[in-house]
């Protein structure tokens, strides 16, 4: 990604995730990048174009991040703390982004079911390393789509967190409460 369409994504995220998506307008983006709307043109056909484009890199990002953590592990248990750390660590560095999913996830509106289907089929991943653990008895049997669902749920229990405290996320002090909590319930004794 060359540097202006980086600035594009970037103020668009920021914008999106302080004023929501309709209160953005592709004035403010340029105003804010300092470029002329052709120049935006060039980069995004629309508005919508950047929020698709958005939120298809962040989930890209996110389950790439999985992937490559959990390749490295056997043990099903080990691979979900892994996708616990790296959910917090994506709520850190990329917290914009992830409120403008979860902002956008309820409604009927195309935007909305963007948001839905990519947050579905990420969770779908975290289900499927749920039901292989269950199935190899390394852990608790339940529900994997429960279970998976309560894990991306920790996305928007960290950012709530940090609303509530008014501190920054300490990603391993954050972390090691979810183990003591998430982990021990679906370890197997």
């Amino acid at each position: 990604m060359n540097k202006t369409k980086r600035k594009i994504f970037e103020t668009s995220m920021k914008l999106f995730a302080e004023k929501g998506y309709d209160a953005t307008s592709i004035e403010e983006i340029t105003a804010t990048v300092g470029v002329a709307k052709g120049t935006l043109y060039y980069h995004f056909s629309s508005k919508e174009e950047i929020f698709n484009f958005l939120v298809e890199e962040g989930i890209k990002l996110l389950q790439n991040s999985i992937d490559i953590k959990t390749a490295k592990f056997e043990n099903h248990l080990d691979k979900i703390k892994a996708i616990i750390l790296i959910q917090i660590k994506v709520v850190v560095k990329y917290e914009n982004l992830i409120k403008i999913l979860l902002s956008q996830f309820w409604g009927n509106e195309t935007r909305n079911q963007k948001c839905q289907k990519l947050v579905s089929e990420y969770i779908d991943k975290i289900e499927q390393i749920v039901e292989e653990g269950i199935e190899k008895k390394e852990i608790i049997a339940g529900d994997p789509k429960i279970i998976a669902s309560e894990i991306y749920g920790l996305i928007a229990t960290s950012l709530a967190y940090k609303l509530r405290t008014g501190k920054e996320i300490k990603i391993m002090d954050l972390y090691k409460e979810f183990e003591n909590t998430i982990i021990k319930g679906l370890k197997i004794n």
